[in-house]
């Protein structure tokens, strides 16, 4: 049985969020390249995506919201969720609720709208109605949100790392500059620390115009 956690993703992916929260906490892990387009090869993926978390004890987690948190009440020390009796934790679950259901989970259709509906003029206003949604929920996180340092304060949390990583399917641009900037600067942030410089270029790079 190995000693490691074992994500199954892609580069670019959701995955990158859970790799980040790993990295942050120093714990030793691999990678299997499993493409979200085809995710047959992940352990335990009912709902056929990734990311995927294979526990060094052989448990296999999914759905990244869950495993971020999990991961970061494992550790309390690390401080990358706030603890249970801490008032910072509503919102922390909150939001990271919000994120996944609110947000994430809009781009499966908006990606490909052929997985709702076969007409093509039908899959434009999807992907058209699908894109007002998800600027909708930043919008809605900015006015939520009193942002420090972080999004819930002076502590960098799972949740900053989450929203870094979704933040990157929107027009990024839009997204800062006009839909949520405060949460775009909190983004910038995460994006330059040291810590992360490296697992941001190797896994999930900013293109030419995302900056």
């Amino acid at each position: 049985m190995s000693k490691e956690f074992v994500v199954h993703g892609e580069a670019g992916s959701g995955s990158a969020a859970v790799e980040a929260a790993l990295t942050l906490l120093g714990l030793s892990y691999i990678v299997v390249e499993t493409p979200t387009t085809d995710p047959a090869g992940a352990p335990g993926t009912p709902m056929g995506q990734v990311p995927a978390l294979v526990l060094p004890g052989g448990e296999v987690m999914t759905e990244s919201a869950a495993i971020l948190v999990w991961l970061a009440d494992a550790h309390p020390a690390s401080r990358l969720s706030p603890t249970l009796d801490s008032p910072a934790r509503p919102a922390f679950l909150r939001w990271m609720a919000f994120v996944s259901a609110a947000i994430y989970a809009h781009y499966w259709a908006r990606d490909v709208p052929a997985r709702l509906v076969d007409d093509a003029t039908a899959q434009t206003e999807v992907r058209s109605r699908l894109e007002a949604r998800i600027a909708h929920g930043w919008s809605v996180m900015e006015a939520g949100l009193t942002p420090g340092a972080y999004l819930l304060g002076d502590d960098l949390t799972v949740l900053d790392l989450y929203v870094t990583v979704v933040s990157r399917w929107t027009p990024r641009k839009a997204l800062h500059q006009k839909i949520a900037p405060r949460i775009g600067e909190v983004v910038r942030r995460v994006e330059s620390d040291p810590r992360l410089a490296a697992l941001w270029a190797r896994r999930f790079p900013l293109k030419g115009g995302q900056g």
